[in-house]
């Protein structure tokens, strides 16, 4: 937004953000829409144009603006938005946090105990598909009473990944997993809320149909205690429109 008014708008410029996350998780892809008002004679911004100025302005900040597009006025980016996608990156084969590779720091999360049952993480995974009241797996925050706990989870894949210059450390056996969560919007921690109750079923702490049982009780008080995964791991990868 800083970075826009020194576009020199005539009037304050306001970014809408399709979607918000905690403190320490990452956005390989964000959007949001903003209006910009010249003034009289000056002709609009073409798309290159504004994406060349606000990576200028935002030379110093860890972000950039990799497209801008000209949308009609009735467009939105957090409501016109189909779906939104979460990835979650799990490193396994860690008996130590000082075994996580540096580069890998603060971008994924190395459950304790090594190695996850990870078929099993697969099994219950499906129970989160379709429409439910997630109550159980949501955070309570200042929009709770208005909000409704009902999503439908459109996808919850895990699949093995590739560690980011994981060719220099192929040789100790680690293990890079990706979940992926697709849905139209999700609440207040639940992707975190839903890693944290999969990896605990990796861990044998809890069977798959557990997750079937924590969404019929639909209280977000019947969550296990420290089952939330950490927000390091998250990565919002795209706003579909």
């Amino acid at each position: 937004q800083k970075a826009a008014q020194n576009l020199k708008p005539i009037v304050p410029i306001k970014f809408h953000i399709s979607s918000r996350t905690d403190a320490g998780v990452h956005a390989l892809s964000n959007s949001a829409h903003l209006d910009i008002q010249r003034a009289p004679g000056k002709p609009a911004f073409n798309e290159k144009q504004l994406l060349y100025s606000l990576n200028y302005h935002l030379k110093p900040e860890p972000i950039r603006i990799l497209n801008a597009y000209r949308v009609t006025d009735s467009f939105h980016a957090r409501f016109s938005a189909l779906s939104r996608t979460y990835i979650y990156r799990l490193l396994m084969g860690c008996t130590h946090y000082s075994e996580i590779p540096v580069f890998e720091r603060d971008l994924c999360w190395a459950p304790a105990g090594g190695y996850l049952n990870v078929p099993a993480m697969q099994d219950a995974a499906q129970f989160l598909l379709g429409t439910h009241d997630f109550s159980t797996f949501r955070s309570l925050n200042s929009e709770t009473p208005f909000q409704s706990p009902v999503r439908t989870i459109l996808q919850a894949d895990i699949q093995p990944s590739s560690g980011f210059l994981s060719q220099h450390y192929e040789h100790r056996k680690l293990e890079f997993w990706e979940l992926k969560f697709r849905s139209r919007s999700f609440l207040y921690r639940q992707v975190r809320r839903m890693v944290g109750a999969l990896v605990a079923v990796g861990q044998g702490k809890l069977t798959p149909h557990h997750i079937k049982e924590l969404l019929e009780i639909k209280d977000s008080r019947a969550f296990p205690s420290n089952a939330m995964a950490p927000p390091s791991g998250l990565f919002l990868k795209s706003v579909e429109y």
